[in-house]
């Protein structure tokens, strides 16, 4: 199970990754036809459904690996029992929001499609495809959020230094 999840994670991170590099490529196009005075229709709007698709991908990764901007000046002023209960108690309230965050998000795509909405710009894109995105890196961060709850309530958690890739086996 802990191979699927982090295959999970790798394989959202990559496609992050891939959005990044297809976002760099439209906005070159953007640049490059706007000097050559030729308009690609909607390559705006498609630089955006791709930064969306990047960031929102990309979440579990980050979280996975520390990188999630975290206070912990009380957590790391406590010791023992308090401290662990405290990051239960934080984990659990941030799996809750990332599964909330995950149900409207699929909800919202989901209702998107069934009323046929279309982006407003020229591109006229039916919106679900793009926030389709959005509902799959948040239902995989709202995973890995319940993952690293899990973890820490069977005392197999551990903290990743910044930057080192976090492997809990």
């Amino acid at each position: 199970m802990r191979r699927l999840l982090n295959f999970l994670y790798d394989g959202a991170a990559t496609i992050a990754a891939i959005c990044m590099v297809a976002l760099l490529v439209a906005v070159m196009l953007s640049i490059i036809s706007r000097q050559m005075h030729f308009l690609i229709s909607g390559i705006d709007a498609y630089a955006g459904y791709l930064m969306a698709g990047a960031g929102f991908l990309a979440l579990a990764h980050t979280l996975k690996r520390g990188e999630h901007i975290r206070v912990t000046l009380v957590l790391n002023a406590l010791k023992g029992r308090p401290q662990r209960t405290l990051q239960i108690f934080a984990l659990a309230f941030g799996a809750l929001l990332a599964l909330l965050f995950a149900y409207f998000s699929v909800r919202l795509a989901w209702q998107s499609h069934e009323f046929n909405d279309v982006s407003t710009s020229n591109d006229a894109t039916p919106l679900w495809i793009p926030q389709l995105s959005m509902a799959i890196g948040a239902v995989i961060m709202a995973i890995a959020c319940v993952d690293e709850l899990v973890l820490e309530i069977m005392g197999k958690r551990r903290q990743a230094e910044s930057g080192e890739a976090l492997r809990n086996e």
